[in-house]
């Protein structure tokens, strides 16, 4: 029968993950704010965005000016609340909407059932530069 593992030597054994970053480590990134929420880009990075009222195409600009945080490598600009002068341009590269989320309200024993679908629309934009 096989011995089974210490928690010392569990620890000892369990392999370490390091994440790997995309881009180069001096490209620099910025955070910025859109839809209620925060992002981390980086330069050629593509990311899903809450969608964003107007009409857009398909390859259309789009210009985030609430940068909130600017790192270039060397030095961090943390902004009070958002750096001034700071801009990410981003290409729109796809307009889709997410997996059906399901949403149910039941109670028992008194015959309440309530079922509703939900498809959160997103864009998916493609990082061009930071300045």
């Amino acid at each position: 029968m096989p011995k089974t593992a210490t928690k010392k030597e569990y620890i000892a054994k369990k392999p370490t993950v390091k994440k790997a970053i995309k881009g180069s480590a001096d490209a620099g990134f910025a955070v910025i704010a859109t839809g209620g929420k925060q992002y981390t880009v980086r330069v050629g990075e593509r990311v899903k965005i809450e969608k964003i009222i107007g009409e857009y195409a398909l390859g259309d600009s789009i210009v985030f000016d609430k940068v909130l945080l600017l790192d270039n490598g060397t030095t961090t600009t943390v902004g009070t609340p958002d750096v001034a002068g700071a801009k990410v341009t981003s290409t729109l590269s796809k307009i889709a909407r997410h997996q059906k989320v399901i949403v149910i309200k039941y109670k028992q024993k008194s015959r309440y059932f309530k079922k509703n679908g939900h498809r959160q629309p997103y864009f998916e934009v493609t990082i061009n530069s930071i300045a």
